[in-house]
């Protein structure tokens, strides 16, 4: 029978959930037949389990995630929505994360972008990627503030170390010099090391041009879209319910 000072040793050692399932299997007495290898193994699968599930839920916290519940088993494929079941699949792995691609999600208003892109953030997360949502026009403000109060370099130190930077509804407004620059910056800084999602209204051809500068645009572009993956969602808006 545990006794109470090696309960307290187990606490000590941060093995909480180790000591409650041990409580349990005292508890229970078809265990009394179980080997004692097979039992530690039901301990330690506990354990790590329980780690597992408070990793995942502080991730999925600071990533802050506009839609907390999106997630892959989520996506729906209508017709008209033109979205390949086998390319979600794919990126589903996160090999693209590993290998630090991009993800460009394009699309009318209402189709479905920030879902999608939540759901493959969550899904980072699942793989214990560090993930961060912004919806952009909030992001270039973030950098602006810290500009004027002198912690921009901090921030984009802190951004650079995010595995995966989620940038929602990009190039709704035009872009200042200002943004333009610490848009470069901060996919300079990722690029070859992190991911970046964005989603966008535009199709990524028309990114050059939103963008203005053409040197800057050059240098955005590169380091945005070739090694991206590019998923355009098409059909009418999901906000409005279809006509019967």
């Amino acid at each position: 029978m545990l006794n109470d000072p090696t309960l307290q040793k187990l606490k000590a050692l941060k093995l909480p959930a180790f000591a409650t399932a041990w409580l349990e299997q005292q508890k229970n007495p078809d265990m009394t037949g179980v080997a004692f290898d097979e039992r530690l193994g039901y301990l330690v699968d506990a354990e790590c389990l329980a780690r597992e599930n408070t990793r995942l839920a502080r991730l999925l916290r600071d990533a802050k995630l506009k839609i907390p519940t999106a997630c892959i088993e989520g996506v729906d494929y209508p017709a008209k929505r033109e979205l390949d079941r086998a390319v979600v699949r794919q990126l589903a792995t996160c090999r693209w994360i590993a290998e630090h691609h991009n993800l460009c999600i394009s699309g009318a208003t209402g189709t479905g972008k920030t879902f999608l892109a939540c759901a493959f953030a969550q899904q980072a997360c699942r793989h214990g990627y560090r993930t961060l949502y912004r919806r952009s026009s909030r992001f270039f403000e973030e950098l602006r503030l810290a500009q004027a109060d002198g912690s921009h370099g901090r921030l984009l130190a802190r951004i650079a170390r995010i595995d995966v930077l989620v940038l929602d509804d990009w190039g709704l407004s035009p872009v200042t010099e200002r943004e333009r620059r610490d848009f470069h910056e901060v996919l300079e800084d990722r690029h070859g090391e992190r991911s970046t999602i964005i989603t966008s209204q535009l199709p990524p051809d028309r990114f050059h041009d939103h963008i203005g500068d053409p040197m800057t645009a050059d240098a955005i572009c590169d380091r945005l879209l070739h090694n991206a993956h590019r998923i355009a969602l098409k059909g009418p808006s999901r906000r409005r319910p279809e006509k019967p």
